[in-house]
């Protein structure tokens, strides 16, 4: 798993961690397919490893078997050795006798499917609270264990108005969604937003379909790819396609649907919209073979042959289906949360465990959703932008050289054999177990030279396993010492890659725009407004348009109708541009307690056909108490170790790290292996 994943998920799980500390309820609120119930297992278990007297009860919803997919989850997680504190129990309506449900102790993760508790189901009567009374100090005889019960309601935008009336046993209630409602007061204390998910490759990003396009060519588009999903990712893929509810189903099955279904005899769907109707339908051999019910499980196996599913409303929460890659929606919900549960269907990474072993083409491939009729799926619009004209001439105009970490095995004094026959044998090794924990919590690249290096010898595997530490210590002075890990990315001939922008990329208007004219970017919609992602960098583009008509290079460019951008006393674009986070090859290689890349803002190449790199950063906050302005000036100096030995091996590059703090800028300059701190007079002295 990308290590930029992994960052993510831990630095979300610390804030709330930290958060629940001095706040009774708090609102935990991350995009589907993000990782949440593994994050949830994270959470607890850094709980429960600091306090032995608090006992989770996860609150979850009772359809599409949620609660045991949660519980599998958990479990998983714990016999893996993950997480070692968890020790869940699913509690379960048909253990106990004919009084009520037994929920046995012992445990400290407890599964309640919500419908389990509601009015005059057999948990009401007495079972739960009874529970709940005997594991905290509020039972009428006093013989309470004394713990703290911590709720987490999963999917908390469902209300759970039957739980609520307990709360006077709840020390503390943490709600967990995608879609957290802001009616009931469930505003995010900790969040993952939609776009850090995108740019952490956890999560696919949207690429909107036209609202010309028919059922018809959400199909076609869904063939053109099919191929490249199985050759490419070795994932089925598959289209979701959602109706209406009511006489308008059969209607758009019968007259919209089928018929184009017809025309693609090859492709197997599979209509599920209610068992008990006569609108469950499939052209597979599945039929015959397995009840209604089961149909949705069998769709979501990676390997099932399911293409095309169609559905009502029963694919919003608690439906796991990452080789899902299409939506076409023919209803409208006028429901945003519904919308942007059912998109969420479509957005997971299908890759994501093995995710940085794929090409540059497979890769945009996993990463990239196709969505028809849901429109707003988030409050910001989306835009895609494209290069001017065809893009040819810009590409050819800028090309760069990245920067990549060699893997620790190229280490021209290192080997593991070597390494492991210098060490003294351990008589009291730890169990199996225990060494699997520990080297499943290394970097991706420590364990699979762990897997390498084994070659399927357990004794190996033992002895690598158990000097792991030490391995891993070796590992980061090594990628750390850039002047031995570090060199220019090579093709597999051994020559220097060069790359450059994407010819299309979207970006999302989060409300921090700026007019840019005469540079490489338009937006395909004709639109003046360029999002950026932070004020600073707005402030900065502001700054680098102005210098760029005296600085930067020149190229032609013709006009077109859906060019409006262009000054109207020549057609010529400026040669700089931001760099858009998706599509984009333009990055540099460092490490951080983990492999990560830089993708620099803006790339500026000069009348001189000198490239300049900038990184725009801000110390001015991101408006919340929980920015660290020392942790971040930390993150600065680490960037700039990355862009100084960049430097030495890209002498003709020039990296800057503009920071604003206040309404002043300090720029630092790494150019030729040499690091300066310089003026805005320096800086355009410098093209």
């Amino acid at each position: 798993m990308l290590q930029e994943v992994i960052d993510l998920q831990q630095r979300a799980i610390s804030e709330l961690v930290a958060r629940v500390r001095h706040k009774r309820e708090l609102t935990f609120k991350a995009p589907t397919g993000s990782g949440k119930t593994r994050m949830m297992a994270d959470f607890m278990d850094r709980i429960l490893a600091e306090r032995s007297d608090v006992i989770f009860l996860v609150s979850t919803l009772s359809k599409g078997n949620l609660a045991q997919q949660n519980y599998d989850a958990f479990k998983d997680c714990e016999e893996k050795g993950v997480f070692t504190h968890i020790n869940s129990y699913l509690i379960n309506s048909e253990v106990g006798d004919e009084e009520g449900v037994y929920i046995p102790l012992g445990y400290n993760v407890y599964i309640l499917p919500r419908d389990l508790y509601k009015e005059n189901a057999r948990l009401a009567q007495g079972g739960l609270v009874n529970f709940l009374q005997c594991i905290t100090e509020g039972d009428l005889s006093q013989q309470g264990q004394g713990k703290q019960i911590y709720v987490i309601k999963d999917e908390c935008h469902q209300a759970t108005n039957n739980l609520d009336s307990l709360s006077l046993y709840f020390s503390k209630v943490l709600n967990f969604s995608a879609t957290p409602k802001l009616s009931r007061g469930q505003v995010p204390d900790v969040e993952i937003t939609d776009e850090a998910a995108v740019e952490a490759k956890l999560i696919k990003h949207v690429e909107e379909g036209e609202d010309s396009d028919t059922v018809e060519d959400a199909i076609n588009k869904f063939e053109e790819i099919k191929k490249d999903y199985r050759n490419l990712l070795s994932v089925n893929p598959c289209l979701i396609i959602q109706i209406s509810n009511g006489l308008d189903a059969e209607k758009e099955w019968k007259e919209t649907i089928y018929p184009a279904l017809q025309n693609h005899q090859a492709l197997k769907w599979m209509m599920i919209v209610d068992k008990n109707t006569k609108l469950c339908d499939t052209n597979d051999d599945v039929k015959k073979t397995l009840p209604v019910e089961r149909w949705k499980d069998y769709a979501k196996d990676s390997l099932s042959t399911i293409d095309i599913i169609i559905f009502k409303m029963v694919i919003s929460e608690g439906w796991d289906i990452p080789r899902a890659c299409m939506l076409y929606q023919v209803r409208d919900t006028q429901s945003k949360i519904l919308d942007e549960q059912v998109t969420g269907r479509v957005r997971r990474n299908p890759c994501l465990t093995n995710f940085e072993t794929l090409s540059e083409e497979a890769q945009k491939l996993a990463l990239t959703a196709w969505v028809w009729g849901v429109k707003d799926i988030k409050k910001q619009p989306t835009y895609t932008v494209k290069l001017l004209n065809d893009g040819v001439t810009i590409q050819n105009n800028i090309q760069i050289k990245t920067t990549r970490l060699k893997p620790l095995k190229e280490k021209v004094d290192f080997s593991v054999s070597g390494y492991l026959s210098s060490k003294t044998a351990d008589i009291s090794a730890p169990s199996i177990f225990e060494l699997y924990r520990k080297l499943s919590k290394q970097d991706n690249e420590v364990v699979s030279l762990c897997y390498d290096y084994a070659d399927g010898d357990v004794s190996k595997w033992f002895d690598y396993a158990k000097h792991v530490d030490g391995i891993a210590k070796e590992y980061g002075t090594y990628k750390c010492d850039y002047a031995q890990s570090m060199e220019v990315t090579k093709d597999e001939g051994g020559n220097d890659v060069c790359v450059s922008f994407p010819k299309v990329s979207y970006v999302k208007d989060n409300g921090t725009h700026q007019d840019i004219i005469d540079w490489i970017w338009c937006r395909k919609d004709g639109g003046e407004r360029i999002p950026f992602d932070s004020d600073a960098e707005c402030s900065w583009a502001n700054y680098l348009e102005r210098i760029a008509r005296k600085k930067a290079k020149e190229v032609p460019v013709t006009k077109k109708n859906d060019l409006e951008l262009f000054s109207e006393e020549n057609n010529i674009a400026y040669l700089w541009g931001k760099n858009f986070l998706v599509n984009s090859d333009i990055k540099f290689e460092y490490y951080a307690n983990g492999q990560h890349f830089s993708y620099p803002d803006f790339i500026l190449v000069d009348k001189a056909n000198h490239v300049h790199i900038m990184e725009v950063k801000s110390l001015n906050g991101d408006g919340t108490a929980m920015f660290d302005v020392q942790a971040y000036r930390d993150k600065i100096m680490t960037l700039g170790k990355c862009y100084l030995a960049c430097s030495k091996l890209l002498p003709d590059y020039r990296f800057y790290i503009p920071v604003l703090e206040g309404t002043d800028w300090t720029i630092h300059s790494y150019i030729n292996g040499e690091e300066r701190t310089i003026t805005k007079q320096q800086f355009e002295t410098l093209m």
